[in-house]
């Protein structure tokens, strides 16, 4: 029976690189990788024909016998450093798996290791391991071997090629190291030195093999193009022996060990890691603390070009655009031919000069675009489609396309005729020489992006452009090229079943991930990082049980592994949870309450560990928004202290536009009106000055202060405000926005006593919500239309009172507390303006909404309209002639008239 059979191939490519007659290594041997040679010789004892299948010696089941070998597998491919573990830290490691031992791994490592005395020790040492990977004669499947094909087995047989390839020196410098490495552990594990190793070293290392500037000169050996698992390795670098080592507390020491940096893949595996890390929580990676690690790095392994590129995203995720270039610059101009982005199926010698450039404009795109430079960023994004399309390079022109289209979503922009391509070249007009609108430009570059990312099989690519046509159909009506004719279509609305569609095919990157990608060799090393991590919390845990009995019977089930990662790649989990948070915005733009939180929950549950802060944050904002909406602001405040624990403020500025939303709508409630003023100011300095950047903050800011100026009854004012914000919509083409413009217009002349003219801003804003399907955004706008007739007399009562039957199912189902009690109101003013209604007949009919509306606003703290919900239930109780109900319901009118006016106490309305 072959041992971890069939994890990784790679045992050809080790004969290949080993028959090439280079003449170097595939890996330094490091006295590291001789104690995990010793471990893999004790898991997987020299096989011996006709053996019974049990557990060798020492082990007491099969369960603790596979412990020690995943405890291997999972050193060879760990990368929570770039340097290898000193003795001390893998023996620490060690005894979580050899307690049931009583420490006898351990033990017979240190002497192992301290019984290595010359070269013969070290070359029996390894003619030993050659019978760990050789089947005896005669042996049956049931025989217990290791495969060399498997990830242990690949990793000896390169092991055993770096011992034979080694000079007398090298030999040499690897006892010396030996020496150093077993000195390092703590003086509890009784390393004893040999007398006579002393004597035969004693030339050897009378030098200075103490000092901290290095035994022996610098040796710098490489991979040829083994590594495990089948990919591609170089240079194991070796670093002098003085190394400044970044601990925990972000300040220097020195170490003392021999210190060597790990494989090649080891090294882009953490590399890996940190991005990641930057992308998720930029506030944990101090600014200066990163680069002198990667500097650290750079300088023990100059040819790991891609230091660079981390220490790109460093700058590029603390805001530091002189460093971020400065760093992009330098990655491009040192390494990218060789180290390019995507994978192409082109030949080694055209991958120098294929992908360079045109990888380096994608990126530049990407940092232009993220510094608010949408103009540069195109202009980069142009040359990058030209320089793709120049070398076939379809795999970056597909990216290039999806970082043009994200761009035009989420930057406004009126107009890039010219910077994309000319208005008349094909794909941007329709043949008679009228150009593309931004919007028509967006749609066919996804459509072009989605097609070549079908056709080249990049499954995150394609999932990302079906998110980026949901949020397109989410958005915008899709009329089709030629709208004229006997077959041009009528239908001007969208489609709320293409947008679902998009959001099911994006999240299949997760079901076509597969079990059988899964069970195929997909580790990225983050798995075998954390399950090391956690194995001293699992030891400790199992240790403190072990105290009570002698003897455990069932060890496997007291190894727990607290909690490890999913095997699932991040960025595919990414992908997957992105398609929940959009359906979220979909299900607040057609107007269900319950499908907003539970998507919201789903997401936050369930892709938190793969969620990137700042999308984790907008999760946590929609939940909050809707605190706001259905409990009132203490509880959603409450929320809102945790989440600020959660992201600081210097990493999620979603978090602080939040705050300031619910602190003016509190102040708008309370009629502090200067304090929303204050936070109004507050929106303008936060958007940006250039034009079409933060265009969602700019249209937040200008609707903010409309409605403080409809508040303080400057009607011509808010007006005017609301008119420029309009243009500014149809300029940018934001027809979602503009019916929120249309309904906060019809709202300033209802409030102005101009029924007449607000009436066609609401039937305006009633059309654009049916064209979007904005569900409850449209019950607002029929509300207000029924304002406005009531308005216009108590005629057009009847009218009033079926507009509101008509909305009330859906702000009752998914409306907050604010619409809900607007709309008990606007209920209870119908009928007690309809001549035709008698009080006394029913009076149920007025007063149970009117104190349902009380009790919603009393929640909200909204002076003014409850101030009118109090003034209608006093005329309720006159018609009734219940005299103390009406004197009661006249108090609180006139309390919460006082507070309306004479605002008191305002500097509370920042406090939370």
């Amino acid at each position: 029976m072959s041992l971890f059979a069939g994890v990784g191939g790679g045992g050809a490519g080790a004969d290949s690189a080993s028959a090439g007659g280079t003449g170097r290594a595939l890996l330094e041997l490091t006295p590291h990788k001789v104690a995990v040679c010793h471990l893999v010789q004790v898991f997987a004892p020299p096989a011996q024909a006709g053996g019974d299948v049990v557990p060798p010696f020492p082990f007491e089941s099969v369960a603790h016998h596979n412990r020690l070998g995943l405890f291997l597998f999972t050193l060879t491919r760990s990368c929570d450093d770039f340097r290898e573990p000193s003795l001390e830290e893998l023996l620490r490691q060690l005894k979580a798996v050899d307690d049931l031992t009583n420490g006898w791994l351990c033990e017979q490592l240190t002497s192992t290791l301290s019984a290595l005395n010359s070269p013969d020790d070290l070359f029996n040492f390894f003619d030993k391991l050659r019978g760990v990977l050789t089947a005896p004669e005669g042996a049956s499947a049931e025989d217990i071997f290791l495969d060399p094909n498997s990830q242990l087995g690949v990793f000896l047989r390169c092991c055993i090629l770096a011992f034979n390839s080694m000079t007398f020196e090298g030999v040499c410098h690897l006892l010396a190291d030996l020496v150093m490495y077993c000195n390092s552990a703590d003086a509890s594990y009784d390393l004893a030195e040999d007398e006579d190793f002393d004597s035969e070293m004693s030339n050897l290392m009378d030098a200075d093999i103490g000092s901290q500037a290095g035994i022996f000169e610098k040796y710098h050996q490489s991979y040829a193009s083994e590594s495990h698992m089948g990919e591609s390795s170089s240079a194991l670098t070796r670093a002098p022996v003085s190394l400044h080592d970044f601990d925990e507390a972000n300040t220097f020491k020195v170490d003392d060990n021999p210190t060597c940096l790990r494989s090649r893949w080891q090294l882009e595996a953490y590399l890996n890691q940190q991005a990641d890390i930057l992308e998720k929580d930029p506030s944990s990676v101090p600014l200066n603390s990163f680069n002198a690690t990667m500097t650290q790095l750079q300088t023990l392994a100059p040819e790991l070009h891609r230091v660079q590129f981390l220490q790109y995203l460093n700058a590029l995720s603390h805001d530091d655009y002189v460093a971020a270039l400065d760093n992009l610059h330098r990655y491009f101009d040192y390494s990218a031919g060789m180290q390019g982005l995507f994978a192409r199926s082109v030949s080694p010698a055209q991958d120098i000069v294929v992908g360079k450039y045109e990888s380096a404009l994608l990126c530049l795109g990407n940092l232009h675009c993220y510094f608010g430079h949408p103009k540069k960023a195109l202009e980069a994004f142009a040359e990058a489609v030209r320089v793709s399309q120049m070398n076939n390079d379809d795999s970056c022109l597909a990216y290039v396309l999806g970082a043009i289209s994200n761009l035009l979503s989420k930057i406004g922009m009126s107009n890039t005729v010219g910077i994309i391509s000319s208005p008349y070249s094909p794909g941007t007009n329709i043949g008679l020489g009228t150009p593309l609108s931004i919007q028509q430009q967006l749609l066919v570059l996804l459509k072009r992006s989605l097609k070549r990312a079908d056709v080249l099989k990049l499954p995150s690519l394609l999932s990302f452009d079906h998110l980026s046509l949901a949020k397109f159909d989410l958005k915008h009506v899709q009329r089709s090229l030629v709208s004229f004719g006997p077959n041009a279509s009528t239908k001007l609305r969208t489609c709320p079943a293409d947008v679902c569609k998009n959001l099911r095919l994006s999240s299949r990157v997760l079901t076509d991930f597969g079990t059988d990608i899964l069970s195929t060799s997909n580790e990225n090393g983050s798995f075998s990082t954390s399950w090391l991590r956690n194995l001293s919390t699992a030891s400790d845990s199992w240790r403190s049980n072990s105290m009570k009995s002698t003897k455990l019977h069932n060890d496997f089930d007291s190894f727990h592994y607290h909690a490890q990662p999913s095997p699932v790649p991040a960025s595919v989990l990414q992908l997957a949870g992105s398609s929940y948070l959009l359906r979220a915005t979909a299900w607040e733009h057609y107007g269900s309450a319950p499908m907003v939180r539970m998507n919201a929950l789903v997401y936050a549950t369930c892709f938190a560990d793969a969620a990137s802060s700042s999308e984790l944050s907008l999760a946590y904002i929609k939940l909050i928004q809707q605190l706001a909406m259905f409990k009132g602001y203490s509880a959603a405040f409450c929320a809102l202290k945790l989440a600020e624990k959660k992201f600081p403020s210097s990493t999620s500025s979603h978090i602080q536009l939040l705050k300031m939303q619910i602190l003016h709508e509190r102040a708008l409630h309370r009629g502090h009106l200067k304090v929303a003023q204050q936070i109004c100011d507050e929106f303008g300095v936060l958007s940006s000055s250039v034009s079409g950047v933060d265009i969602e903050l700019k249209t937040e800011a200008s609707i903010r202060r409309a409605r403080t100026l409809l508040a303080a009854k400057q009607f011509s004012q808010a007006a005017a405000v609301a008119n420029s914000l309009f243009s500014t919509c149809y300029k940018y083409n934001m027809q979602v926005e503009n019916a929120s413009v249309l309904l906060l217009l019809a709202e300033i002349h209802k409030k102005s006593d101009n029924a007449v003219l607000g009436l066609p801003y609401a039937l305006a804003s009633q059309s654009f919500c049916k064209s979007f399907n904005l569900d409850l955004l449209e019950a607002s706008s029929i509300l207000t239309l029924a304002e406005l007739w009531l308005a216009l007399g108590s005629g057009h009562a009847k009218r009033a009172s079926s507009l509101v039957h008509q909305s009330l199912p859906m702000i009752l189902g998914h409306g907050g507390l604010e619409l809900r009690a607007r709309a008990h109101i606007v209920l209870a003013k119908c009928h007690l303006s309809d001549p035709k209604f008698s009080v006394p007949e029913d009076p149920e009919a007025v007063l149970d909404p009117l104190n349902q509306a009380t009790q919603d606003l009393q929640v909200l703290e909204y002076h003014e309209m409850a101030a009118e919900a109090y003034y209608l239930k006093a005329m309720a109780y006159n018609y009734l002639g219940k005299l103390d109900e009406r004197e009661e319901a006249a108090a609180c009118f006139k309390e919460h008239i006082t507070a309306l006016e004479n605002p008191r106490n305002e500097e509370d309305s920042l406090a939370y």
